[in-house]
């Protein structure tokens, strides 16, 4: 039977489903083939607002399928409204529907996409495109990463079962700011052990860091608006800025961490500062005293922020953590960042924020637009894991381990590769910054390394785009030892040295 369109051209349910016949073998049921093809052809235009459809025992001869199958995609469309019709009616694509017309394709616009992204929707779709994410096995010697053999994953596994057995666990909806009682822990944690002074009510839990930067960004930052961001330094701090139309004021990294006289010459107007005065990365640089002070002053002076992104200083090996520089705040202008990614592991995905007390409820609010809170039941799991004091004597035990991870890098590197490569400083954190010394390149002896196995991020990937040559990065690479034993490191320096022989 034809099935003519409204504009008198003739069409055959034969030609329909020719050009995309049933198949009979596919997963997908018979009736759900049917019901796709005749809902593409009605949007498409191929059967036009008030076309008659066969009869269902006309179509099922027709396909050579029951009469069922016709009739569940037939009731199917009819449900959703592309059908109507009725015993002894007839079945017709609804008469009410707007005829189907190709549309344009603008200039710039990509295929399928009605219109151009606007400049904020291209800065958040391209402004990650550089930065490198972890693929593939773990390989000597991925940078940033913990050592995920020392977890205790059973513990883990144990503290949430019993969270499900007793059905405690908050299933509706969560606060904002994080829960509760975690919130109070690593308040008491962080006054303990990194001289943050703040108290529960301050503490934000956000889904990683990376979100803290982007809350921050778009709450605190007008489009055009300056901030600080160190280069060599993080390539993900600066994608959230980006995004907000944050204008980059790119501030050179020295032996005493940023360059603060420098940055205020340049750039005095900036509104914010994104800095890592425990340890930066990739350098591993601490900044010193008499520049966390001039920072301080400056922010006090100008009115503007500081988010301090203190990421891994736990791991510090030459005594114990260094105070934080929030602990050193008077004047209420620095955001204290911290993740839980490189003390735990990357994929909990929590990390929080100490705000100062007026810019609690803001950044809360702004959270909530978000994503209305992060995940309650890992942060019930992990309360529990710091109150039973699994936390602490995971930290413990993680710096001794990696203490000795680090110890075996700096012997393996000073022994076999010490013509090619000088260790930077290495006394926190859980990599090591090796500037080539050799007459190697940069480019020639990471491409060398790479096609020998060994995982490494150049220290030039750690650059701004925007860079000029006062930010530059020496060359050399980013080598991590805290998610390898011993051996591994041994082994794979020697991987490396091999690389690298003349």
């Amino acid at each position: 039977m034809p099935i003519r369109a409204k504009m008198g051209v003739p069409m055959h349910i034969d030609d329909l489903i020719a050009a995309a016949p049933l198949e009979r073998a596919a997963a997908t049921p018979l009736f759900r083939q049917l019901y796709a093809r005749l809902k593409e052809a009605i949007l498409h235009g191929r059967l036009a607002p008030g076309t008659r459809l066969p009869a269902t025992r006309e179509l099922a001869r027709q396909l050579q399928v029951s009469r069922q199958t016709v009739l569940a995609a037939y009731e199917q469309l009819t449900a959703e409204g592309y059908l109507r019709g009725g015993v002894g009616q007839g079945t017709f694509v609804d008469a009410s529907l707007p005829a189907a017309r190709p549309a344009p394709d603008p200039a710039g616009t990509a295929p399928g996409m009605p219109r151009p992204l606007p400049a904020r929707g291209l800065a958040m779709a391209s402004s990650m495109a550089r930065v490198r994410h972890h693929q593939g096995p773990l390989r000597a010697f991925r940078p940033s990463m913990p050592g995920l053999d020392l977890f205790p994953f059973d513990v883990w596994r144990k503290l949430e079962a019993q969270h499900w057995r007793r059905r405690e666990l908050p299933l509706g909806y969560g606060a904002a700011a994080g829960y509760p009682l975690l919130r109070e822990l690593l308040c008491a944690y962080l006054n303990a052990s990194r001289g943050v002074r703040c108290t529960p009510e301050q503490i934000i839990v956000t889904t990683g860091s990376q979100q803290a930067l982007y809350l921050l960004a778009q709450l605190l930052l007008a489009p055009g608006e300056g901030v600080w961001l160190e280069s060599p330094g993080y390539q993900g701090a600066a994608a959230p800025f980006e995004v907000a139309g944050a204008r980059m004021c790119l501030v050179p990294v020295d032996a005493e961490g940023m360059d603060v006289a420098h940055a205020a010459a340049h750039h005095p107007d900036a509104a914010m500062v994104f800095a890592t005065p425990s340890h930066q990365l990739p350098l591993g640089v601490t900044m010193s005293l008499g520049r966390r002070l001039e920072l301080l002053r400056w922010a006090e002076a100008k009115r503007a922020w500081i988010v301090e992104d203190d990421y891994d200083s736990e791991y510090r090996y030459t005594g114990p953590p260094l105070a934080s520089l929030q602990s050193l705040d008077r004047a209420g202008c620095v955001i204290y960042v911290g993740t839980l990614s490189k003390v735990l592991f990357p994929g909990l995905r929590l990390g929080y924020v100490v705000a100062p007390p007026a810019l609690v409820e803001p950044l809360t609010q702004a959270k909530a637009v978000v994503d209305r809170h992060s995940p309650v039941v890992p942060q019930a799991v992990l309360a529990d894991f710091i109150q039973q004091g699994h936390f602490a004597r995971h930290i413990r035990r993680t710096r001794d381990a990696y203490a000795e991870r680090r110890g075996a890098m700096m012997e393996a590197l000073a022994s076999r590769l010490g013509g090619m490569l000088a260790s930077g400083p290495a006394d926190t954190g859980l990599d090591v910054c090796a500037r080539i010394t050799g007459p190697l390149g940069e480019a020639e002896a990471v491409a060398r390394a790479l096609a020998a196995g060994v995982d490494l991020r150049p220290l030039s990937y750690y650059v701004h785009p925007q860079a000029g040559p006062a930010c530059a990065a020496p060359p050399g690479m980013l080598l991590g030892f805290s998610a390898f034993t011993p051996a591994e490191i041994r082994a794979g320096v020697a991987r490396l040295a091999q690389a690298l022989a003349p």
